[in-house]
């Protein structure tokens, strides 16, 4: 079993920055593919980044390419998303989610096991 629990989301101005993380229990997280999904009001759930289980992969959603980094701190069982030019429609719950199985279709809400609760992110105009 994994817990998440995500941090770092608060209120911004447009064009501000924020950090994400996302804490994950148990040894076997560096085996674990990892990604971030948000949520906005009225809105179905969204992939927004992906990161393989050795970080050598890393994907985005076309909306938030050069703008977001996903990471990951094996000693700290910790994924992060840098978010820098921060637009208003990035409003949203940002979610973390783990792939023990690496499943290769980071895209989609199916391929993840285990979620954290979420953290709010307002991006004010």
């Amino acid at each position: 079993q994994v817990q998440l629990v995500e941090a770092g989301g608060g209120l911004v101005q447009a064009g501000g920055s924020l950090r994400l993380s996302c804490a994950a229990s148990g040894r076997t997280f560096r085996r674990y593919a990892m990604g971030w999904f948000r949520q906005a009001p009225g809105k179905e759930r969204e992939f927004v980044a992906y990161i393989d289980w050795d970080g050598a992969i890393t994907r985005y959603a076309d909306s938030v390419k050069g703008r977001f980094t996903i990471s990951r701190d094996y000693a700290k069982n910790t994924v992060y998303l840098q978010m820098n030019s921060l637009k208003p429609e990035d409003t949203a719950v940002y979610y973390c989610a783990a792939d023990p199985k690496v499943r290769g279709y980071y895209y989609t809400e199916n391929a993840y096991d285990y979620w954290g609760q979420g953290t709010q992110v307002t991006v004010s105009s």
